[in-house]
């Protein structure tokens, strides 16, 4: 299996969905992907069908214009989840929509998504969310009214593709407040101790596959309290050298 764990894969600012090549991320994909690939599309919302039809066009658009094709296409989400083994099994590419972490680990845990994927040899794309759903752990970083809370569920079982935990898009939510308190440094630094957490901003992404591990752009480093910059624009670090 291949996996790109992305912040954003597009364009940031843009006034429609365009896939970036910042840090050879299309050149990378492109070279990943079949020629002609039936291409799942994963939602985060089951019921949000209409949500989801209209991303996952917007996805398809996207890579058409850098010359990745669908031979098929299949959005899963809540109208045929029965359906979700079969759909896995026969596709080469998945994406996992980005949107509301627990929501969608909610519907991922419903379809028994981790137990299908194992095995799977196609690629993987997760997008925000996605990506954060798609490690063995979740850490669910809180993001509406009310999750700053002690009781909301901080960790939960995710996908088991990566042992990554992200954080996307580090540069716009970085200064964020959240029930009054700052989401990284009343927040995340005090749920990173015992864990590790990668901040990407969009544009950067970890690219996995069955020999290797790599961070590819600017990454912030947030472990036990700490945030430290770890890699910038441009550099890709090999995890095998991380410690």
């Amino acid at each position: 299996m291949t996996v790109f764990i992305t912040s954003s894969p597009f364009v940031d600012g843009a006034d429609r969905a365009i896939l970036s090549n910042a840090n050879s991320f299309v050149d990378r994909l492109r070279e990943a992907l079949p020629p002609y690939c039936r291409c799942l599309f994963v939602a985060s919302d089951p019921e949000r069908h209409d949500l989801t039809c209209q991303f996952g066009s917007d996805v398809v658009s996207a890579c058409a214009e850098v010359g990745i094709w669908f031979s098929s296409y299949t959005v899963l989400d809540g109208t045929n989840a029965e359906d979700a083994e079969e759909l896995v099994n026969s596709s080469d590419f998945i994406i996992l929509a980005g949107g509301h972490v627990p929501t969608q680990n909610a519907f991922f845990q419903d379809i028994h998504l981790r137990e299908i994927l194992e095995g799977f040899p196609g690629v993987v794309m997760g997008i925000s969310a996605g990506s954060m759903n798609a490690a063995d752990e979740v850490y669910v970083q809180p993001e509406e009214e009310g999750e700053s809370s002690p009781d909301f569920p901080r960790f939960a079982p995710g996908l088991a593709l990566t042992e990554v935990n992200i954080l996307p898009h580090y540069q716009k939510v970085k200064n964020n407040i959240l029930d009054g308190l700052r989401l990284f440094e009343n927040i995340t630094y005090a749920d990173s101790f015992g864990h590790t957490f990668f901040a990407l901003p969009d544009g950067s992404y970890f690219y996995q596959d069955d020999d290797q591990l790599l961070l590819l752009g600017k990454a912030f480093l947030i472990r036990d309290g700490e945030k430290t910059p770890l890699t910038e624009d441009g550099e890709i670090l090999d995890m095998e050298d991380f410690e």
